[in-house]
């Protein structure tokens, strides 16, 4: 478990007399603003930063130039891409599920694209002006406007032409703490243009006006495969290209097998151990150049639509971190210590722009420790206990160490599974697709790694991170009472696996 040193740093003193000269809904117009703590990203790492430190009674202020808050997951991310995958599954289900269950559907089931489409905007709008409102709840101080560093201690706000509220001149603001949160963005691929409508990233593909008949995926990892399953139960024929021999990019090796397994099952096509070469549209059609990595064979792939989603990078376009000398690694991330800071000790950097996992629960947790660690000089993240999800059908949920991990670091474990065919809510709802696998050490039995697929694996992957965070071993699991019939007994039945016997399998 890693921990954020406790050693003391100052306590920065708040500033009772900015808090009385300015409110939150008062506009802005000075030319120059003076705040406790200055975030600038106004996505999940930075406007939880945002919150905190206002809880803590700093004079905050947030400045964000997308006009929205909420950063790529709200935007387009996270949330738009979740309310896709909801609602084409309720679709898929009606369309093909539904005769099993004894209900019978009168005439046929008909996707209204437009509709799907306003459906997400709707959740998006409402999720990134609940933001707003917290900051309004909070006293947190929200810049629309490119935030870039002045120098140490001041950061300069630009108007955004294109987006409405922004500020209407050049502000500086001088901060005694800032904390970067600029996110991340697209990873482009070389040589391939994206237009966003035949040839689109991860956020083109959130907005599509029709279903493609072929879509192609470059990339296996999660954004692919969840976006290739709104598409596939949308009618569309996916093919997933991925230069890896295998899926899942983080995932334990057997939950990827069996997760390619299902999604063939599904309709997906997957060309693995395959190097994209080059992309070209024509007309309405695009062609994917692929050559395979092992056998050099050359093949064209004709797609409607082509996904590039071969990850993302850091996002420090505009923030001017060069002028103060920040440091920058070979990734393009920003350099921080354990501590979250920079060479400069009141510049911190967090989330996607700094080491670490692109998550956005990462990133919430560490706006909370920087901002603790303004506070009192000590902050914690446990960086093993990480939860990922992939939210596909059957979902993919695991957080831990995984069996490759275990072996790599010469670790003695043992495993416990149980099959979600075997338990009784899943029989019920029909759907019996999956697995639970937890990962224990031989000697101690402590839980080192949880691995679900199946049905609502991103909800029940909590437990196992609240008995990493504890050092629960197998036995400490099995002997909590779990609801029956849930889906969590599941969970129960692989822990009594591990270290003795399943009592339902």
């Amino acid at each position: 478990m890693l921990r954020i040193s406790t050693r003391s740093v100052p306590k920065t003193k708040i500033s009772i007399t900015s808090q009385r000269l300015f409110s939150s809904t008062q506009l802005w117009n000075a030319e120059k603003a003076k705040h406790d703590v200055v975030v600038i990203g106004g996505g999940p790492g930075g406007y939880i930063a945002a919150i905190k430190a206002a809880q803590l009674g700093y004079n905050t202020a947030c400045v964000e130039k997308r006009g929205s808050l909420g950063g790529t997951c709200l935007n387009v991310g996270c949330i738009p891409s979740k309310a896709l995958l909801n609602n084409s599954h309720l679709y898929h289900q009606m369309k093909h599920d539904s005769k099993q269950r004894g209900i019978d559907i009168q005439g046929s089931v008909d996707l209204n694209i437009a509709q799907f489409q306003k459906a997400k905007d709707t959740i998006v709008k409402q999720l990134t002006g609940g933001i707003e409102m917290l900051f309004k709840k909070n006293g947190v101080k929200y810049y629309k406007g490119l935030g870039s560093f002045e120098s140490e201690t001041e950061i300069k706000v630009s108007p955004v032409e294109e987006i409405e509220g922004t500020v209407k001149e050049e502000t500086i603001l001088s901060a005694d703490n800032i904390i970067v949160a600029t996110g991340s963005e697209v990873t482009p691929f070389p040589g391939i243009t994206i237009d966003e409508e035949r040839i689109v990233s991860s956020t083109g593909i959130l907005s599509l006006k029709e279903i493609p008949k072929k879509l192609a995926i470059i990339g296996g990892g999660i954004i692919g495969l969840e976006m290739g399953s709104v598409y596939s139960r949308l009618g569309s024929e996916v093919t997933i290209i991925e230069f890896q021999p295998a899926i899942g990019a983080t995932m334990d090796q057997e939950v990827a097998t069996a997760t390619q397994k299902f999604l063939k099952k599904q309709g997906f096509q997957f060309k693995t151990s395959t190097k994209v070469m080059g992309a070209t549209r024509d007309g309405d059609k695009v062609n994917v150049e692929v050559e395979g990595v092992k056998d050099g064979k050359k093949e064209t792939i004709e797609a409607d639509v082509l996904l590039v989603a071969i990850g993302r990078r850091p996002y420090v376009q505009g923030l001017n971190a060069e002028k103060i000398g920040l440091d920058v690694d070979k990734r393009g991330r920003l350099v921080i210590d354990s501590k979250f800071q920079t060479k400069f000790p009141h510049i911190k950097v967090i989330g996607d722009v700094t080491f670490g996992p692109m998550l956005a629960h990462k990133a919430e947790e560490e706006g909370v420790a920087a901002v603790e660690l303004i506070k009192t000089g000590h902050g914690h993240i446990n960086y093993g206990n990480i939860p990922s999800v992939m939210y596909s059908h059957p979902e993919v949920a695991w957080v831990g160490k995984t069996e490759q991990e275990l072996k790599n670091d010469g670790i003695s474990y043992k495993i416990g599974k149980f099959p979600f065919v075997a338990n009784s809510r899943a029989k019920t709802n029909m759907d019996t697709e999956g697995f639970v696998k937890i990962l224990i050490d031989s000697e101690t039995e402590r839980l080192l790694g949880a691995h679900i697929i199946g049905p609502n694996a991103g909800e029940m992957i909590a437990e196992a991170g609240l008995a990493l965070e504890y050092g629960a071993s197998a036995e400490d699991i099995a002997r909590v009472c779990h609801a029956h019939p849930t889906l969590s007994e599941a969970f129960k039945e692989a822990s009594l696996a591990a270290f003795n016997k399943p009592l339902n399998f």
